[in-house]
């Protein structure tokens, strides 16, 4: 079973800060590539930030590079995002999804995704 639950969303003013955690059961995905996507209304999900098995390789979208940054902690069964310089574009749904096959690049997520968390930037 695919668990993968997000947290730290919240409602932040423009330059502010926010840490995302995505936690997993269990070490399931400590071997595959795992990354962070986001959602606005009336938008497609898009990749924001992904993370290979060992936290050797990283990937940011452009408009997140130098703001965002993506870590994990496999002991803990945890990745995050802390997000600086928060912009109202940022504001979405985040969630977060683990490669099926791949431990170095995130390509085919599974296809069932959580709740996510709501992140709102006010201007």
């Amino acid at each position: 079973q695919v668990q993968l639950v997000e947290s730290g969303g919240g409602l932040v003013q423009s330059g502010g800060s926010l840490r995302l955690s995505c936690a997993y059961s269990d070490g399931s995905f400590d071997s595959y590539a795992m990354g962070w996507f986001r959602q606005a209304p009336g938008k497609e999900r898009e990749s924001v930030a992904t993370i290979s098995w060992d936290g050797v390789n990283t990937y940011y979208a452009d408009s997140v590079k130098g703001r965002f940054f993506i870590s994990r902690d496999n002991a803990k069964f945890t990745m995050y995002l802390q997000m600086n310089s928060l912009k109202p574009e940022d504001t979405a749904v985040y969630y977060c999804n683990a490669d099926r096959f791949s431990g170095v690049v995130l390509t085919q997520p599974y296809d069932h995704w959580g709740q996510g968390t709501q992140v709102t930037v006010s201007s």
